[in-house]
């Protein structure tokens, strides 16, 4: 009996975010040629640095179909007990390795209210940003916290604003982040897991996941990540502002979804994300290079989020 053999399809949504990225560098370098100068494009890797960490952990919660609102309050937070910490004499380093565990500590509260609590993630995170945003005004005071040691700190100053080899050094940080969650997601059980838990939470448990510790672990791991970017901004800026992070949720969850991460869960990619993120840093960098007002900027970047939905909703059920 001869065999029939059978030509997959190519699958042109899996590499939309790609086409979508060097569509819009033609279209932008066109424009403004500009926009591609060596300079323009660190800084553009610096600036993309930032929202990368953040969506590579919005990656894992939303492979779970959940969702994480607070990760731009606990980026403001741990920034501000960070530079409070070094203006008290504190080492950079160790201030540094406080804000992480914070972080991390603060993402573990969201998957104890969501597992443990039975709040749903959009809830439960929507209560815990307004309760860290909270918690930053009043430890701040409602002011910027800077000057001091933070000003002559080598190590503090070399996160967000030092270069490695002609390198960011915050771009080398999310390279390394993206390596090990890329690792952690696509080349381990405990990734496998996730996607488990997301296609199907029942089957997984069924089949011996241990869910509630997944989603506490996940969303520890979305915590650990909004810190460290916290720090890198806090650095590159020189201060903790506590309005810092402000929308960041939308840039993460926006770079997640663009990236191809379904918002139904079991569906998604690390590469995906980073992609995500490269280009909503692209698009900021352009239209700001083009001289388009923020305002604008602000529809500009909502309407992309609505595609990247509508498109994602429309495969959905083309597959079923």
């Amino acid at each position: 009996m001869d065999k029939v053999k059978t030509k997959k399809k190519f699958d042109f949504t899996k590499y939309m975010a790609l086409i979508a990225l060097i569509v819009l560098v033609i279209i932008i370098t066109a424009l403004n040629p500009q926009f591609i100068a060596p300079n323009n494009l660190l800084n553009l890797l610096r600036q993309a640095s930032v929202n990368a960490l953040i969506a590579f952990g919005m990656t894992f919660v939303i492979l779970t179909a959940g969702i994480d609102l607070s990760v731009g309050s606990i980026l403001a937070f741990t920034g501000a007990i960070i530079a409070t910490m070094i203006l008290g004499g504190t080492p950079a380093w160790l201030a540094g390795l406080v804000g992480l565990g914070l972080g991390a500590i603060l993402g573990a509260v969201n998957g104890l209210f969501i597992t443990w609590g039975k709040v749903t993630p959009f809830i439960a995170t929507l209560a815990t940003m307004t309760i860290w945003r909270g918690a930053t005004y009043v430890f701040t005071g409602g002011n910027p916290v800077t000057g001091g040691k933070m000003n002559t700190s080598f190590f503090f100053q070399f996160i967000g604003q030092g270069y490695l080899f002609g390198i960011p050094f915050p771009v080398i940080i999310t390279i390394v982040a993206f390596i090990i969650c890329y690792i952690l997601l696509h080349k381990t059980a405990f990734g496998r897991k996730i996607f488990a838990l997301g296609g199907n939470e029942k089957a997984a448990f069924v089949a011996g996941v241990k869910t509630k510790k997944m989603l506490i672990i996940i969303y520890t791991i979305s915590g650990l990540l909004a810190a460290l970017a916290g720090f890198i901004l806090t650095s590159r800026l020189g201060s903790a502002q506590p309005d810092a992070g402000m929308s960041y949720e939308m840039d993460a969850i926006a770079s997640t979804v663009i990236g191809g991460a379904s918002l139904m869960g079991g569906k998604g990619r690390m590469s995906g994300t980073l992609v995500g993120a490269l280009l909503i840093a692209s698009l900021s960098n352009g239209m700001n290079l083009l001289g388009i007002n923020s305002f604008y900027q602000q529809i500009v970047k909502g309407v992309v989020i609505l595609i990247a939905v509508m498109i994602d909703s429309q495969t959905q059920k083309n597959r079923e």
